[in-house]
């Protein structure tokens, strides 16, 4: 049987089609693993000290967060966590921030844990951005340091944009939701299905604040390389930090990621002298 041309293409076309259905319909579970938590439930953490705060953004939609207090603190940390679980499991990761002597909020985005309402990418940004100004109301901008990890990354470089905060901070991040698609289906015009692009990259253009990149080399979900990328938008104000054979779920396991940490939130900027270095030598003469 012979098959023409226009018969293959509508073949291609029709398949295309379907999986684009697919990433429209479903890419809300391929993005989100959410984990929802009765309305009594109540969060502990060993060597912590957390206060449950839930607020209503706008009609309809309830935000869950806990804010990990410090005796003194030298500022704050809006941790911003990936797309899987709830703060319930996640909370624990605060205790990398009150150690080296800083508050932490950490929210649960719409559909996770105790937060309620319609889940979409602009509803989320207005909810990153509400959060941020009610931490203005008991911190100054110059304290306040805004970490983003893995999916949390997009909405944090947002908030730096649009902000004024100290510092960003992003863990493992992704370049876009639509860079990782194609990485995966790289024949696939995801672009007129998806509907929540979380453009990373675009946002770093125009924070104005130091970003710090961490990133490790065994990646296997988002690879080191998306991270070099992600550092040459803004090299100016960028330093990637690259721990060495960490991957994307354990990057906080290995000593190397607290010692960067402590590097980063002890940093003093000294201004370089190029006269006093090598940074005009060559080796041709």
């Amino acid at each position: 049987m012979k098959i023409d041309i226009y018969t293959i293409i509508g073949i291609v076309l029709g398949f295309t089609l379907f999986i684009g259905l697919v990433i429209y319909f479903f890419q809300h579970k391929f993005f989100f693993h959410a984990e929802m938590l009765p309305p009594d439930f109540k969060f502990a953490y060993d060597n912590l000290k957390a206060e449950e705060v839930i607020v209503e953004p706008e009609p309809g939609a309830k935000i869950n967060y806990l804010h990990f207090i410090v005796d003194q603190p030298k500022g704050v940390v809006i941790y911003l966590k990936g797309n899987t679980k709830s703060i319930k499991g996640w909370g624990k990761f605060a205790i990398d921030f009150t150690r080296l002597g800083y508050d932490v909020i950490m929210m649960d985005y719409r559909g996770f844990g105790k937060s309620t309402g319609k889940r979409t990418v602009e509803a989320m940004k207005r909810d990153c951005q509400f959060i941020y100004d009610l931490v203005k109301k008991q911190f100054s901008e110059e304290s306040i340091v805004v970490y983003g990890r893995s999916l949390g990354s997009g909405f944090a470089a947002r908030l730096a944009a649009k902000n004024n905060p100290r510092l960003l901070i992003l863990t493992s991040p992704l370049y876009s939701l639509l860079r990782t698609i194609h990485r995966y289906l790289p024949f696939m015009p995801a672009k007129p299905f998806l509907r929540y692009n979380i453009p990373t990259f675009h946002y770093l253009k125009n924070v104005r604040c130091p970003i710090k990149i961490i990133h490790g080399s065994d990646d296997g979900l988002v690879p080191l390389s998306t991270a070099v990328d992600l550092s040459e938008i803004n090299p100016d104000l960028t330093r990637l930090y690259v721990i060495l054979k960490a991957g994307h779920i354990n990057i906080h396991q290995f000593e190397e990621y607290h010692r960067v940490m402590e590097e980063i939130f002890n940093e003093r900027n000294v201004p370089i002298d190029p006269e006093k270095t090598s940074i005009g030598y060559s080796h041709r003469n």
